[in-house]
């Protein structure tokens, strides 16, 4: 591992004072891995209890990992189904603090490559608007590789700068995320290339691009909506520095207090989880209101589906599963030769990157449908018109895209492991056809 850049000590020493000695030894320790399970997925944590090593105490769904490097987690079928997300533990506590709730409408404005949105998706249990944006189109569509295998129902995935949401949804969201890009020193203990790239104008250079984010954030949180701003750094020009010049340019916004299990209250609506003082790597939350009334409850309801949208649908009820499988208050819409499904209340997308215009249905062909890969993650497998369970070694050789023998009925198959989604496998003639997209067929699977 390189040598801590001498700048970067220096400051710290100034932040921690006799914390220091404790803090940098905790940078030489091995990191604290974690995993945060899914629960919208029966049976996840029994699936994954061969990688479990105790709670993490201020993530509802947070687990640590067991420190064996002979476990491969992410090559498992669990992982695979969905059944959890790889996440450090300290950056679960900034959705921990947003605290999005069913039915809302929440922005991720800096999402990928997906851990926090994947969370608040989770929180919001289908119900509700989710945006998860990142102006990285190649970053965006990882990030929605991701939404899609935990299985979010109510997000739309968008690759946009800051300022053009801004403008053009301005105070519609009852809550912003902005896990801003940072100079990375939460990540030295586990990342050489972190320690690397770390420049004494580092944290200066980050803070102008945090400002910039913040302001365009701020003109998206409607009234007495609230604001979660995070970093994974430590210095306090970033994280203090930024949160204080915001409130000065913004004085309609003001910290709120919120605790946290296992990581303590805040102060001024700030909390730093410092490595040296909890099993977790270095980071900061703060939490701001925006002041005045919220708007009365919104009404709910989806608009009827045109004609050809109603059709596909009939066929994709009658043909995989019912339509009961999905969240109520959906939106149903043709694009391209797909049928989507988005909340209603979507504010239009049109003339944006859109990286996934809501829960990807079925894809359209003359005079039939084939149910897609996100709705056999998305959908409780219970509600299938077919289903066929796999054991583990069965899982291992779909997930390599073999086709499996299948007696029974004919038609699209809902197929699963230890009760987790694997995808849609087609029975015919005596076999089940691998439906698996091939970018996420997989080799050498673990346990």
């Amino acid at each position: 591992m390189p040598a801590l850049p001498a700048e970067f000590i220096d400051n710290m020493q100034k932040l921690l004072g006799d914390e220091t000695p404790a803090f940098l030894r905790a940078l030489d320790a091995p990191p604290a891995l974690a995993l945060r399970l899914n629960p919208k997925r029966a049976g996840a944590e029994a699936a994954s209890a061969a990688f479990i090593d105790g709670p993490v105490p201020w993530a509802l769904w947070g687990r640590y990992l067991k420190p064996d490097p002979d476990i491969r987690p992410g090559a498992s079928v669990p992982h695979a189904a969905g059944a959890f997300y790889l996440q450090e533990a300290s950056a679960m506590a900034s959705a921990a603090v947003l605290d999005a709730r069913p039915g809302e409408r929440v922005l991720d404005l800096c999402a990928a490559p997906g851990g926090k949105s994947t969370q608040i998706a989770a929180a919001m249990a289908d119900r509700g608007l989710l945006i998860s944006n990142d102006p990285e189109p190649a970053r965006a569509k990882a990030l929605a590789g991701n939404l899609e295998r935990m299985g979010a129902a109510n997000a739309v995935v968008i690759s946009a700068l800051p300022r053009a949401l801004a403008g053009r949804w301005p105070e519609y969201f009852d809550a912003v995320l902005v896990d801003a890009p940072c100079s990375g020193e939460g990540m030295f203990r586990r990342d050489p290339a972190a320690r690397n790239a770390w420049k004494g104008a580092s944290p200066a250079g980050c803070a102008k691009r945090q400002a910039e984010i913040l302001d365009c954030a701020a003109a998206l949180v409607r009234p007495g909506g609230r604001l979660v701003y995070s970093t994974c750094t430590f210095n306090d020009v970033e994280n203090e520095g930024s949160v204080l010049a915001f409130l000065g340019r913004h004085p309609d916004f003001a910290p709120e207090a919120f605790d946290l299990p296992g990581a303590g209250a805040s102060q001024g609506g700030m909390l730093r989880l410092m490595p040296h003082r909890l099993r977790g790597d270095g980071h900061f939350v703060a939490k701001l209101r925006k002041a005045g009334v919220p708007e009365p409850p919104r009404p709910k309801g989806a608009s009827r589906p045109d004609r050809d949208a109603a059709t596909a649908l009939a066929m994709l009820w009658e043909e995989a599963c019912p339509e009961s499988a999905l969240p109520p208050d959906m939106d149903y819409t043709i694009l391209g030769d797909r049928l989507y499904a988005r909340p209603a209340g979507c504010p239009d997308t049109s003339g944006l990157r859109v990286i996934a215009p809501g829960l990807c249905l079925a894809r359209l062909g003359r005079g039939r449908v084939e149910p897609e890969h996100a709705l056999a993650m998305a959908m409780d497998p219970r509600a299938a018109r077919r289903r066929a369970a796999l054991d583990p070694e069965q899982a291992r050789a779909w997930l390599r895209g073999e086709a499996l023998p299948r007696d029974g009925e004919k038609g699209w198959t809902h197929v699963t492991c230890l009760g987790l989604p694997l995808g849609w496998g087609k029975a015919s003639e005596g076999m089940l056809k691998n439906h698996l997209p091939k970018g996420l067929r997989r080799v050498g699977q673990g346990d």
